[in-house]
Parts: structure tokens; C-alpha cells; sequence
């Protein structure tokens, strides 16, 4: 119809976040980096349900990107950055006609968690592949170190965020000593290697911190 226009379903490389303790700066700093154009970003930090929809504005407010709290069916696009809502999983899946979905299931929490990293990191391994790019940030426990590993072993880029500017040094140490890790980096220069693995030829943001 005149006036409507036709979304093409995305098929390209797709960047995958998990976080816990800390977490909440830590994609913050990260995403901050980035542009407006980037790859879709699906996320999980693991927090409650009454606080992920105002976290999600927050870093829509700051980002140049599109953030929002993820809906269970709809298409994943660039540009935008789907954050897990606090009361389920999220995990993203390969649709018929092309592209990519968001999918959210208040199944049992795993590793103690709902939403939880591994459940992400894990759909991305088996749905997306080598086109993802996985990063663990700080956080207490192990939750995504063996989604991180398997993303890894399904030809994933993978990164972790470095001892020295985690607030928990638990999830990252995990999964360097699982070998799931293919760069370790301080949290400032993430979305750079990002970028790097992106093509190179674009440059993350040097923003400025804000509050």
C-alpha cells in the first residue's frame, strides 16, 4: 500500500551481551561507543523486572542507537539494541522467511538466573554462528561462560571484559579459563574491538561519559 514501506529481514552479523554485577555502567560504556548504524545488539543483564524497562530508556536517552526492552516475536533489526526484560529469557531465532526474531520464555531460571546469559549465548551459538560476536562483561558467578565457550567453538568472535576494570571479576574469569575468550580487554576499549571486527573501516565513538 502507498505509504508503507517493506522492512527487509536482517541477516548479517548480530552482537550478543551478557552482564551481571556492574553490568548496568559497564553496557552503558559500551554501547555508548557505538553508532548509530551497528549491527543489532541483543543483551542481557541480570536484573528485576521493575527496573529493566527504566534502564533500557536510560541507555536509549545516552546511545546513538535504538534501545529498548526486548517483545517476544518481533524481527531483530540494525540499529537497534534489545535489552531482556527482567522477568524472562531471551534468545534470538532464525526465522523461515529470513532474518531473526527475539524470543522470551519464563522457563526455569538457569544458573540461578531469569533472564540468564547462557540462554542467550547459547540460541546465538546455534542460530547465528560465525556471524556473532559475543561479549561477557563483569558480573559475579558463571552464567555465560559456557554459552560464551560454545559461540566460540560455533566460529563466534568472542570478548572479555578484563580483571582490572570489572567491579566482579567472576563471569570474565570464567570463561578465560574455560578458553571460551578470544580477546581480553579493559571494558573502555570493548566496543573499539567491536568495531575492529565489524571491517575496520569504522571507528567506535570516543564519547564521553555520561550520567
Amino acid at each position: 500500500m502507498l505509504g508503507q514501506s517493506r522492512v527487509l529481514p536482517y541477516s548479517g552479523t548480530i552482537i550478543f551481551i551478557g552482564a551481571s554485577t556492574g553490568g548496568t555502567e559497564a553496557i552503558r560504556e559500551v554501547l555508548v561507543r557505538l553508532p548509530a548504524d551497528v549491527p543489532p545488539i541483543l543483551i542481557v543483564q541480570h536484573m528485576p523486572e521493575m527496573f529493566t524497562g527504566s534502564f533500557a530508556r536510560r541507555l536509549d536517552s545516552l546511545s546513538a542507537m535504538n534501545v529498548r526492552e526486548a517483545i517476544h516475536g518481533e524481527p531483530v533489526l540494525p540499529g537497534v539494541a534489545y535489552l531482556a526484560p527482567g522477568h524472562s529469557h531471551l534468545s534470538i531465532k532464525h526465522m523461515a522467511a529470513g532474518g531473526y526474531q527475539c524470543e522470551l520464555a519464563r522457563s526455569e531460571p538457569v544458573n540461578r538466573h531469569r533472564p540468564s546469559v547462557d540462554v542467550l549465548f547459547h540460541s546465538a551459538a546455534e542460530q547465528v554462528g560465525r556471524s556473532a560476536i559475543g561479549v561477557l562483561l563483569t558480573g559475579m558467578g558463571k552464567d555465560g561462560a559456557a554459552g560464551l565457550l560454545r559461540m566460540m567453538r560455533a566460529g563466534a568472535w568472542t570478548i572479555g571484559q578484563d580483571q582490572a576494570s570489572c567491579v566482579v571479576y567472576g563471569m570474565p574469569r570464567e570463561a578465560a579459563l574455560l578458553g571460551a575468550t578470544r580477546e581480553v580487554v579493559p571494558l573502555t576499549e570493548v566496543a573499539a574491538h567491536v568495531m575492529l571486527r565489524l571491517g575496520g573501516s569504522r571507528h567506535a565513538k570516543a564519547t564521553q561519559h555520561r550520567g
